[in-house]
């Protein structure tokens, strides 16, 4: 199994596919890990490089992230151990956020960029601001438990909500916390405009865990982005797969042959 060492961390990944072209970079949400994206790297593998890993202190990764900006340091220094110099980053979740981050700090290396469920300023009511502060009080199960609930939307199968539960209190406190804590303070919203490259804005209609409604705010912002909307909860990648899969290849197919170039080979 592939691993790279960073910063003191033991990070395991995936490199699959053919080795010409630009990759696709999979990177997963808070409390997941890169087995969001089955669905993707079997159907994108055969012929386009796919690499995906398990973020600092998930999933088979070791260590604990001090910030969102440490996450996207460990993609960048993948990536550069990879001889991987342009990519396509698709990110679900804190996975998005950290896309915007590589996408701000590094331009010169996106190709093209999908965010799943993702925004860029967590903005919240009065009301749900006081309920997250006193949610973190909470036995640490129990926090994770009414977080993970909230991501599924509507009618999905409970014993399958509960079996990600379980994955998801089995990541280890200070992680969970420290990611918690950084996706709260993330904003780069006033950034956004920054973002020349063409994105891919993938939302749930059922999302309460970051609702449409801000991802709108980012799709104002951010010149080159194209929304499309899906029945479903902010679990994208486990509640509906497939649009998950078919929303990115028509990006890199059809999309980018209507901005006026080929497909992302």
């Amino acid at each position: 199994m592939p691993h790279i060492e960073v910063g003191g961390a033991r990070l395991r990944f995936d490199d699959e596919g053919r080795r010409d072209g630009v990759p696709l970079v999979f990177l997963h949400g808070w409390t997941a890990d890169r087995h969001r994206w089955d669905h993707q790297m079997a159907h994108f593998a055969p012929h386009r490089r796919v690499i995906r890993l398990d973020l600092r202190g998930h999933g088979e990764s070791e260590g604990v992230p001090r910030s969102l900006d440490e996450l996207a340091d460990d993609v960048r220094v993948l990536l550069d151990r990879l001889d991987v110099d342009r990519f396509v980053p698709v990110g679900h979740s804190m996975g998005g956020m950290i896309a915007q981050k590589l996408a701000l700090g590094h331009p010169e290396r996106i190709e093209r960029m999908v965010l799943v469920g993702s925004i860029s300023r967590m903005t919240y009511s009065r009301g749900r601001g006081l309920l997250m502060a006193v949610s973190t009080l909470l036995p640490f199960r129990l926090f994770v438990s009414a977080n993970i609930h909230r991501a599924f939307g509507p009618g999905h199968p409970r014993e399958e909500v509960r079996a990600y539960v379980r994955a998801s209190a089995a990541t280890p406190r200070e992680v969970v916390m420290r990611c918690y804590d950084a996706m709260r303070a993330f904003d780069v919203l006033e950034r956004v405009g920054e973002i020349r490259t063409p994105t891919l804005l993938l939302h749930g209609y059922h999302d309460i865990q970051l609702p449409v409604a801000q991802m709108l705010r980012m799709a104002k912002g951010c010149p080159d982005a194209v929304v499309r909307i899906v029945d479903a909860g902010h679990e994208l990648p486990v509640e509906d797969p497939a649009a998950v899969t078919a929303a990115v290849e028509w990006f890199l197919t059809a999309g980018a042959q209507r901005d006026g170039a080929g497909p992302v080979g």
